[in-house]
């Protein structure tokens, strides 16, 4: 089978080829990914209307270079991907109308992806990961807990109360001037910085729920730069505060993923597996913490590459695969994009939960 896939769900306009190869490494045909980072850089965040429009300007290149690079014409495709929700929903709309031309005009199947299910199955595309496991899901907009029982099963242990994880580091690199995006620049100031200096709070650890919580940490921050006066805090200070939220930020995770599997534990009588996944996963010192706590608890621990890990549309092309595999059906070419698509959705809201899902 080969699958194109489309993925314009935030600042990123990407397509990809894959085919369901038996070596992971055979998998990707092409993944083309075009970051608008130049575009929202001067506003310190994303702006949605912007996005959408670089998403429309650029689609369609972005497209036919990555039928180029795979080799494949589109006679050759069994079926087209799209994120079709969650997500800026203008982006969502292009990246969706896109492929449902491809799939009219060639005759193809339509596979309608969550975009969090595509971060959820990467493990899966790049190994031979069987189900369940335990995933952690973090990025800008979305920290969560959830068992993974199949391609289209999801059972969500614990979500955010408030921020993402991913927010809040941009929010707290907002804070401490060193502009957007600012989860990479966290963690390259993190490398100069003692994480001792500052105390700052663990928000949530020790609850017995896995649910999340990062604004308490957020404001801390804050706190902590108001105390230098105007003219701010020098850049050791602010490199001490980054490796202080970073290592703050960590042991949450740790504490929390510790939880997730003692409840795992119980639904299942088999040895975890722990799988992380998502734009903060790419977060070196992250992926140290979970690796300690992989270690501590006597399981495997699963991360894609740091390049699969932020938006890409490879991830989108494999989850319309395994999509392809449970019934060889797509979605109807009246499917509607959408702003908000939990993967579990019969989970209880958190209580103090906002609207993202």
């Amino acid at each position: 089978m080969i699958i194109l896939g489309i993925e314009t769900s935030c600042d990123e306009t990407a397509a990809s080829v894959v085919h369901d190869a038996d070596q992971p490494n055979d998998r990707i045909l092409s993944n083309v990914v075009l970051s608008q980072e130049n575009y929202h850089r001067p506003f310190g965040g994303i702006v949605p209307e912007i996005a959408a429009r670089a998403h429309l300007q650029n689609i369609d290149r972005i497209i036919e270079q990555a039928m180029a690079e795979s080799g494949i014409e589109f006679d050759q495709l069994d079926g087209v991907a799209a994120t079709a929700g969650p997500g800026l929903i203008g982006g969502v709309i292009v990246g969706v109308m896109s492929a449902k031309a491809i799939a009219s005009v060639h005759g193809l199947p339509f596979f309608a992806v969550n975009h969090l299910a595509g971060h959820a199955l990467t493990a899966r595309l790049t190994s031979d990961l069987e189900f369940p496991y335990l995933l952690l899901l973090v990025s800008g907009g979305h920290c969560q807990l959830l068992v993974v029982d199949g391609a289209d099963r999801y059972q969500r242990l614990g979500t955010t109360v408030d921020d993402a994880l991913g927010e809040a580091f941009d929010k707290s690199a907002k804070l401490l001037g060193l502009g957007y995006p600012g989860g990479p620049a966290v963690e390259e100031r993190a490398l100069e910085g003692d994480p001792s200096r500052f105390d700052l709070p663990r928000p949530m650890a020790g609850r017995a729920n896995c649910n999340f919580s990062f604004s308490g940490l957020k404001s801390a921050v804050r706190r902590k730069v108001e105390l230098f006066g105007g003219d701010g805090p020098a850049p050791q200070d602010v490199a001490d505060l980054c490796a202080g939220f970073q290592a703050a930020a960590g042991e949450v995770i740790q504490d929390r993923c510790r939880q997730a599997l003692k409840i795992y534990r119980k639904m299942y009588d088999l040895q975890p597996r722990l799988v992380v996944a998502g734009g903060v996963a790419a977060n070196r010192a992250l992926r140290r913490c979970l690796a300690d706590l992989a270690l501590q608890e006597g399981i495997s621990l699963q991360a894609p590459p740091i390049g699969l890990c932020t938006d890409n549309a490879a991830m989108i092309a494999w989850a319309g695969l395994e999509r392809f595999r449970l019934n060889g059906e797509g979605d109807s070419l009246d499917f509607a994009p959408r702003p908000r698509w939990p993967l579990d959705p019969d989970a209880p809201p958190a209580i103090g939960a906002g609207v993202k899902a």
